[in-house]
């Protein structure tokens, strides 16, 4: 699951739609579209943002649900915090706090 997050998070565009996501989830395709042609201007297509959901998706750092006709895409941080958890250790002092 790590290599999927990684790869995930490796790709700018990805990390802009994950960024438009925070600030509001529960967007559908046409919105994200939307939004990042108008707010970042990039020329990328539907099926391209689909395709780069799919690989969000893929890590669990996006979920979809169906209403309707529509198809919304939510913003899932468990995945972050699983990685940041892997390697942080609370009870053990830090480089800079131990003494030799």
């Amino acid at each position: 699951m790590a290599d999927d997050l990684f790869k995930a998070l490796a790709d700018p565009t990805r990390r802009i739609i994950l960024d438009e996501l925070t600030q509001r989830s529960g967007q559908t395709l046409f919105e994200i579209c939307s939004r990042l042609s108008m707010k970042h201007g990039l020329g990328i297509s539907r099926q391209g943002v689909s395709q780069h959901l799919a690989v969000l998706e893929a890590a669990g750092l996006v979920e979809t649900r169906r209403e309707g006709r529509y198809k919304f895409h939510d913003l899932n941080t468990a995945p972050l915090r699983q990685i940041t958890e892997r390697w942080l250790t609370p009870d053990k002092p830090g480089p800079e706090e131990s003494t030799p």
